[in-house]
């Protein structure tokens, strides 16, 4: 992965939204992690306007992110409120 993702910040990421520091597969910790990507990715764009590559990958981090939401919020209403509010994401 990238620098500015080593395993000691995705283990806090998951820590602060998942259930322990190894709890990579809940829905929480998977939207906290690529919530942390897109906001990298987003500074990273306003700087660099023609890379592409990025913008696409963003897109695709956008819509799995997406993805992941509809599927709390189909499943677990409360869970996906608390992470909505947690992360400050809109809606």
């Amino acid at each position: 992965m990238a620098d500015y993702l080593n395993s000691n910040k995705k283990q806090e990421i998951f820590g602060q939204y998942g259930k322990s520091n190894t709890d990579t597969g809940s829905p929480e910790s998977q939207i906290a992690l690529f919530s942390y990507r897109i906001n990298h990715l987003t500074d990273h764009l306003k700087g660099n306007k023609k890379d592409y590559n990025t913008q696409r990958a963003l897109l695709k981090l956008v819509g799995k992110r997406r993805r992941l939401l509809d599927y709390l919020k189909a499943n677990d209403i409360e869970r996906y409120r608390e992470i909505i509010k947690a992360l400050n994401l809109r809606k």
